[in-house]
């Protein structure tokens, strides 16, 4: 029995040093980084392709004005055109459903009356929605016999006619957010925690003034109400470097993949800049909403379109990030501090 097992140690031996000798090689990290950039190259362009390629409306909020059997016609042919459901909510006048629009409750007016059907639009709202409506509600009508006039009442600048500025913004602060935060981290590794903290609010602070004056001032895309969408940029930029930082006190130097994961594979094509909420897959529209880029869209969408019907929400969204990020990466550091705070605190004073 001892010789049978001294001759069956020998080839064990020799897979685990083959195994050994495999993960200590000097590619292994290059292999390793190779496999995980291809995953999240595909989930990047699988998430963004699955989010704009095809944007199919799923339920587009509309106001109604006015009755006409005309009127109900169009609005069930439009429906099976475009394979969706109008959530239609009526309105006694067409203030109120103005109001409603810029409240953004609303995509969109459908005015029934006894000689046709006017439709009101709201590119600044949704440029993807207001774009389909326009183009499907003249066909529709066309077919039925009924007359439709079709109005944008929140048009998008000629500088900008696709409406992405938003979703570039969100996407530049975004990403320039978390590489600011890995570069001081990098480079400025004897900055404490609160230090650490502070720089990134300053690098996010210089950030979102470049971003401004680029857009407004040098390209001229659009004119911003400057110091209120420079500090949605500042508070953009510094909500992800901190989440990156959060990850990083978990994770180490691992800390990327879900910083890239949350904010760039998930939060970016969810968003609602390139694609409107409700032509987006349903999952992605409801999220979009709750993560920061989401948050920062809509932050600016409604103080450059919507300076007197803006919301709390975005502003709350960003807040509860950031304080979590903060929270997180000052608790965890605390709880384990790096091996030069550890220094300092039992070095000779």
């Amino acid at each position: 029995m001892s010789e049978h097992r001294s001759s069956a140690e020998p080839p064990r031996q020799v897979r685990e040093g083959g195994w050994s000798r495999l993960t200590s090689s000097r590619f292994m990290p290059a292999v390793v980084l190779s496999l995980i950039v291809a995953v999240l190259a595909g989930l990047f362009v699988g998430a963004y392709c699955w989010a704009m390629s095809n944007p199919v409306p799923h339920r587009i909020p509309v106001a109604v004005t006015g009755q006409s059997a005309g009127g109900d016609r169009f609005v069930s042919a439009l429906e099976a055109r475009l394979g969706t459901s109008l959530v239609l909510h009526p309105y006694s006048s067409y203030g109120k459903a103005l109001a409603a629009v810029d409240a953004q409750r609303e995509f969109a007016i459908l005015q029934l009356r006894p000689a046709g059907v006017e439709v009101d639009v709201a590119s600044a709202a949704g440029a993807s929605v207001a774009r389909l409506l326009g183009a499907s509600a003249p066909e529709v009508g066309q077919a039925l016999g009924i007359p439709v006039r079709v109005r944008d009442i929140k048009p998008l600048p000629a500088t900008d006619p696709q409406g992405l500025a938003l979703f570039y913004i969100a996407l530049g602060s975004t990403i320039l957010g978390f590489v600011g935060a890995i570069q001081l981290g990098i480079h400025a590794k004897a900055l404490r925690p609160a230090e650490r903290i502070a720089a990134t609010a300053g690098c996010s602070a210089l950030g979102g003034l470049s971003i401004c004056v680029m857009i407004d001032f040098v390209l001229r895309v659009g004119r911003l109400p400057f110091a209120q969408s420079w500090g949605i940029c500042a508070l953009t930029m510094f909500t992800s470097g901190v989440i990156f930082m959060a990850f990083q006190a978990f994770l180490g130097r691992w800390a990327l993949l879900p910083t890239w994961l949350l904010l760039v594979v998930l939060g970016n094509p969810s968003s609602g800049g390139a694609v409107a909420w409700p032509l987006l897959p349903p999952v992605l529209g409801f999220l979009g909403r709750f993560l920061p880029p989401g948050a920062s869209v809509s932050a600016q969408r409604n103080a450059i379109y919507f300076p007197d019907n803006q919301h709390i929400e975005p502003y709350v969204v960003l807040a509860a990030w950031c304080l979590a990020g903060v929270s997180v990466f000052l608790v965890r550091r605390a709880c384990r501090p790096d091996g030069q705070a550890a220094a300092a605190a039992t070095g000779p004073k």
